[in-house]
């Protein structure tokens, strides 16, 4: 599984309180750039609180090279 500890800090880094949701069900102990377009960025919520996620990357200051730098800084 990914350092999905390392993942949440650079996206910190890039962009406090953003919020995502990743399911990670593949054997990889790294993120690659497939997995990280796996990302649901959330972008509101329903009116019953469920998160309405887009795989859509909202975030323009966010980036694959940006992440994978930031992670490997960590």
């Amino acid at each position: 599984m990914i350092d999905l500890i390392k993942l949440h800090k650079a996206l910190e880094i890039l962009k406090p309180n953003v919020q995502w949701t990743l399911v990670d069900d593949t054997d990889s102990t790294s993120l690659t750039e497939d997995l990280y377009n796996n990302i649901g960025w959330v972008t509101g919520e329903d009116s019953n609180g469920v998160a309405i996620t887009t795989k859509t990357n909202p975030h323009s200051e966010i980036t694959w090279t940006k992440v994978k730098e930031e992670m490997d800084k960590l």
